[in-house]
Order: structure tokens, then C-alpha cells, then sequence
């Protein structure tokens, strides 16, 4: 049976700023934005929250990037890309995995895919400019 939880004025705001965002935020970032507005919000407060909305699915991790937890609103399955010299993390929505991909994965694994995470790792347009630049 799915616990039901008290609204809260902090926890409506943790979630609306993750969800209003595509910087995949931390929860340092979320603790840093709202903290002018609500005084009060402690770090734990964010991190409390962003781990039940977590088990709760209404956000998903992108998984912890230049050391720190990284946090998705949008929970339709999609790629990601992550800078391994800046830690930005991009969403790639529009990527088409090759027919079949899925089922490959079904059948290797011999069970049901209910969801993915499929992350990709380099450099970002900006960093890849800055390294160009530097050459």
C-alpha cells in the first residue's frame, strides 16, 4: 500500500524546482536556490526529500557526477550525456537506439525491461571549443 505523505509548502518547492529545471540539479543546487525564499530549508530537509520523490518516482538519478548526486524531474526514458570536464549533464531526448536494441537487451537478460538508464560520457560543445582553443 503506497504511504500517503502531508503537502508541505518545502516539499512542493524541492520538487517544483527539480522538475522546472534541465540542469540535472544536486541537492546542494536545489538547497542553494530555495534557501533566499525559504529561510528555514535545511540541507538535510533537500536531501530528505529528494530520496523519497527518488523511491517514489517522480525523479529519477542521473547518478553522481564530479562527486555529487545528480537529479532528473523528467522520468520518461531517456539518454543522457555528462561532461567529464565541466559535469554538465545533458538530456538526449531524441536519440534513436538502433532496432532491436531493446530486444537484445530483453533477450540477454532474459527477463522484462520495465525501464532504462543509458548514460554516454566525454566532452561537451563548450569544453570541446575550450580544448580546441587551447591546442
Amino acid at each position: 500500500m503506497a504511504t500517503i505523505r502531508k503537502r508541505s509548502r518545502k516539499r512542493d518547492a524541492i520538487l517544483a524546482c527539480v522538475r522546472a529545471t534541465t540542469c540535472h540539479p544536486s541537492a546542494e543546487w536545489v538547497y542553494q536556490r530555495l534557501k533566499p525564499t525559504i529561510p528555514d530549508l535545511s540541507l538535510g530537509t533537500v536531501y530528505r526529500n529528494l530520496s523519497m520523490f527518488k523511491d517514489e518516482g517522480l525523479v529519477i538519478s542521473v547518478g553522481t557526477v564530479g562527486g555529487l548526486e545528480r537529479f532528473d524531474g523528467n522520468t520518461k526514458p531517456h539518454t543522457h550525456f555528462v561532461c567529464t570536464r565541466c559535469s554538465a549533464v545533458l538530456d538526449l531526448m531524441d536519440i534513436n537506439l538502433e532496432d532491436g536494441f531493446l530486444q537484445n537487451v530483453h533477450d540477454t537478460a532474459g527477463g522484462a525491461i520495465t525501464d532504462y538508464r543509458l548514460s554516454f560520457y566525454g566532452l561537451c560543445p563548450d569544453c570541446m571549443q575550450a580544448a580546441n582553443a587551447a591546442e
